[in-house]
């Protein structure tokens, strides 16, 4: 959604972005070309990622790109000076995984290519962090369940959690996607599944996004990225995020509209995810964005038929008032 990025933040001549996450470099690449002296700070957790931001920041001048590695929660830890309160003119929060995650089988994000059960976006650059094979070889039946439940939507939760530590029990550890893939294929069936798109949908899919989700502990870095963004954009800065799925769109939405959702995701996500940071103030109940697009946006007909993974892309955008 590279067009409808542009329009939210209408770049000007010597502005400052922040792009969250770089991934490919698509976002800040357009940002650059859109005005003259354009500054991009790029983060992004995923190693591979980041040496394509240290590329493209070696192709520019004048400091334009300068590259971070880490996740959200880092923020405060990477841009560390003081002036970075009220310093950028726009955020783009773009979440979940790149295509070049999902497409490469050794990273263990797609359930249509075989491959080891990591899902990890940092892949091995954080030394203690479990992979979803890790976790599944250690998790308890009732823990698992709930993940599935909160994290994936699954309806049928407890079958699948109860189908897993059997497994590991009665014969192995799951090692790779399609073990996973097929044992939860075996016990819930091949029955057609529609996504909220209507379109059809792997029986395990829920569960690779709950897995995801809890290695990766998206929902706890959204909630901080949001946070994050209203400490450190201008008075009249702009916020665009694109979120995937109904789970991060919640938390954009009711940040959006002053709710207190803090309190909800710790009691939510509290036995599966860290504390959030208690260096950013909770958010309360006064207005402090703007929105900007009445309605959510989604990609065009034409985006969608270039790259059917955007289908499910909602795009919200708002100003910082106060």
């Amino acid at each position: 959604m590279h067009k409808e990025v542009l329009e939210m933040f209408q770049p000007q001549q010597n502005q400052k972005f922040l792009d969250l996450t770089f991934g490919a470099g698509g976002h800040t690449r357009k940002l650059l070309s859109s005005a003259r002296n354009i500054t991009v700070y790029t983060l992004d957790r995923d190693p591979l990622a980041y040496e394509l931001a240290i590329q493209l920041a070696s192709e520019t001048t004048n400091g334009q790109v300068v590259p971070l590695l880490g996740k959200f929660s880092d923020l405060p830890q990477l841009l560390s000076n003081p002036e970075t309160c009220n310093f950028f003119d726009g955020i783009l929060v773009d979440c979940g995984c790149s295509s070049m995650q999902f497409d490469t089988r050794e990273r263990g994000f797609s359930l249509s290519k075989n491959g080891p059960l990591d899902m990890r976006m940092d892949q091995n650059r954080l030394e203690n962090q479990p992979s979803a094979k890790d976790i599944l070889a250690n998790i308890d039946e009732d823990s698992l369940s709930r993940v599935l439940k909160v994290y994936g939507e699954e309806k049928q939760a407890k079958k699948i959690a109860r189908a897993i530590i059997e497994a590991r029990y009665l014969f192995k550890s799951l090692q790779t996607t399609h073990e996973l893939a097929q044992l939860i294929e075996s016990t819930c069936g091949l029955s057609t599944r529609t996504d909220k798109l209507q379109r059809p949908s792997h029986v395990a899919t829920k569960t690779f996004q709950a897995l995801r989700i809890l290695v990766n502990d998206e929902l706890n870095e959204l909630e901080f990225a949001v946070r994050y963004a209203h400490r450190t954009l201008k008075i009249g800065g702009k916020l665009v995020t694109i979120t995937f799925h109904s789970l991060e769109d919640r938390i954009v939405k009711e940040h959006l509209h002053g709710f207190d959702y803090s309190a909800k995701s710790e009691e939510i996500y509290k036995n599966y995810g860290r504390q959030l940071d208690p260096l950013l103030p909770l958010a309360d109940m006064e207005r402090k964005w703007e929105s900007i697009n009445k309605h959510v946006l989604v990609p065009s007909d034409e985006e969608v038929n270039g790259n059917p993974r955007s289908r499910s892309a909602k795009l919200r955008a708002a100003i910082k008032i106060r």
